[in-house]
């Protein structure tokens, strides 16, 4: 169901008179209204992240699973369902509590359309650059912008890099960009027309005498920066800096033979240092991050750091209304997450005098394109650089019968059937699949189409394996990712969901330490793990080997096509310990 906007407008004049929808639904009479904001103040700062380079409108299933621990439990982002709904003073029913929570998902998904799509959030920035005017406002990009789809994939990259470039993107910094060769990196970097910052990379020592990067603009062979640390931006007449927080474990999720020359790091000791320095140096009234760190290492970092007035943060995929206000020994910063896919966008708006900053306005806007019309020039764009591969896209290789998602800390669905698909066509006991937070939703009843597939698995490195391990090892695999998620310390998470699992079953305790949180670890036919036995698994994805088997998106293919109806029948999910009470499950293990 795709409703245009104006026949999405009768529709919800129809559910209203009908008694259908609340009263109080998209502003009753006038559902584009959601995108009217009050002026105020001074300066406007756009914020979008993790678009994972959708640029058509998708459907996107926010986690019913977002469980936080230690300091993190019960606080924003780790709320989620009607908790989330009670927390931010979101009403039941509405487009918002669509938008932000996964409740009542599928139906109201087929009410209200798609979200995202550049062309319609390009509609969007254009209407906040109109009421502020442009020279008050900064659009700002916190990363994962060239990965995630087959065109980002076959173009690497350069398709989103003209879109951004026509979305006028002024700042961005990034993650996934890094996956993709060096030299193709900096090649994207340099055909950008706006500024990539990243303090957090630096050229190792031993290479700085022969760097191939040698003559590239923004390498600074004095500090070692392999970026721009930061940039000033006059913004009506205010002055503002942005500093760049690349994602800190790069070349540890991701391959680093793709960036062999370059260190990252949270490195917050440098982060403290740049912030001094343009504090002293260039005097700016406001201070900004636009950070890819996750949204706990953003609020850890906020409460070390001072002299930084808001982190735009991102990788962590988080939809929050509102922002944390985090207190350090200089004072407050605000600390701000915009989902994922297109999604949203964030605008602040600051009240900016005699050098400071003395308020803010936020809004986290969801971009339907039911409710926004598509940017024609935009829309132009898009259809140019998606033409010539249109046909394969739009191949159809099976009918979803469940909705199919992957956003959670455990298995989504879209996740199950990539398992089931790796065991099938592989012959293998076990299948592991990365717990990637990236990947559009397929509604029960639609068709599965290979952009559906590469929705989900358009990397750089996605190869298949087939190798024997023993249990121990497999063991060893699900603490160590366990840890990554659940670890106490947001300093040792690197941000990503929990190992997909198929064929096997187990109990996991996220409160405990490393080494005793996963128990009980059986195949599906119940029998236990054996430490020292050898099982035959099959995953993609591989960081530190270079696997030879089929693509992921191939083995996917062929296991759709041969099922031609895709129905999840048992979820590998662990059995959850000590969680009781925790605000971030809800509606566990339902299919």
């Amino acid at each position: 169901m795709n409703l245009s906007r104006r026949e999405f407008v009768q529709l919800l004049g129809i559910a209203s008179a009908s008694g259908m929808l609340p009263t109080n639904a998209l502003a009753a009479k006038n559902p584009a209204s959601m995108y009217n904001q009050k002026k105020f103040g001074n300066v406007c700062l756009m914020h979008m992240t993790d678009c994972h380079a959708q640029l058509n409108p998708i459907y996107f299933r926010e986690p019913n699973v977002n469980i936080g621990v230690g300091g993190a439990f019960g606080k924003p982002p780790h709320i989620v369902g009607k908790k989330f709904l009670d927390h931010f003073k979101i009403k039941p029913g509405t487009i918002e509590a669509h938008a932000f929570t996964y409740l009542g998902y599928d139906k109201a998904a087929r009410t209200y359309g798609k979200v995202g799509g550049f062309a319609h959030l390009s509609t969007l920035i254009k209407k906040v650059r109109a009421d502020r005017g442009d020279k008050n406002c900064l659009l700002l990009d916190g990363g994962d912008t060239w990965q995630g789809s087959a065109t980002a994939y076959w173009t690497r990259g350069k398709d989103m890099v003209g879109a951004t470039n026509l979305l006028g993107v002024d700042v961005m910094t990034g993650h996934w960009e890094f996956t993709y060769p060096d030299t193709e990196m900096i090649d994207n970097v340099l055909n950008f027309n706006g500024d990539f910052v990243a303090q957090n990379v630096r050229v190792k020592e031993d290479v700085l005498f022969d760097y191939k990067f040698e003559n590239f603009k923004d390498f600074n062979e004095e500090t070692g920066n392999a970026f721009k640390p930061y940039v000033i931006k006059n913004v009506n007449g205010v002055k503002v800096a942005v500093i760049g927080q690349a994602f800190p474990y790069t070349p540890i999720a991701n391959p680093k033979r793709f960036i062999p020359d370059w260190t990252f790091g949270i490195n917050d000791e440098s982060m403290q240092e740049v912030v001094d320095q343009v504090r002293s140096q260039e005097k700016p009234a406001v201070v900004v991050v636009i950070s890819h760190n996750g949204m706990d290492v953003d609020l850890k970092m906020a409460s070390r750091v001072t002299g930084i007035d808001v982190i735009f943060g991102g990788h962590t995929h988080d939809g929050v209304p509102e922002p944390s206000v985090v207190k350090n020994p200089g004072g407050k910063t605000l600390v701000t997450n915009a989902g994922s896919n297109g999604k949203f966008l964030g605008v602040m708006d600051l009240d900016v005098r005699k050098g400071k900053v003395h308020g803010f306005r936020y809004r986290l806007m969801p971009i339907f394109s039911n409710l926004l019309e598509a940017d024609p020039e935009m829309f132009r764009y898009i259809e140019k650089v998606r033409a010539p591969y249109r046909k394969k896209l739009r191949k159809k290789l099976a009918v979803a019968d469940q909705t199919l998602y992957r956003r959670g800390n455990f298995n989504g669905t879209f996740d199950q059937v990539i398992c089931d698909a790796l065991r099938e066509v592989n012959d293998a006991q076990i299948s592991l699949s990365p717990g990637f937070r990236w990947g559009t939703t397929v509604l029960g009843g639609q068709s599965i189409t290979f952009e559906n597939v590469m929705d989900q698995t358009a990397i750089t490195y996605p190869n298949t394996y087939r190798r024997e391990m023993k249990g121990v090892d497999i063991k060893i695999i699900l603490e160590d990712i366990a840890d990554n998620l659940f670890n106490k310390d947001p300093y040792y998470q690197q941000g990503g969901d929990m190992v997909r699992v198929g064929g096997i079953n187990y109990t996991l305790a996220p409160n405990k330490k490393i080494g005793s949180r996963v128990t009980d670890v059986r195949l599906d036919n119940g029998k236990k793990l054996e430490a020292t036995k050898k099982y035959t698994v099959s995953g993609w994805a591989a960081v530190n080997s270079i696997p030879d088997g089929e693509p992921i998106w191939d083995v996917v293919s062929a296991y759709l096509k041969d099922k031609k109806t895709v129905r999840i029948k048992r979820m590998n999910i662990p059995k959850l310990v000590g969680v009781k009470g925790n605000p971030g499950v809800a509606d566990y293990g339902k299919v």
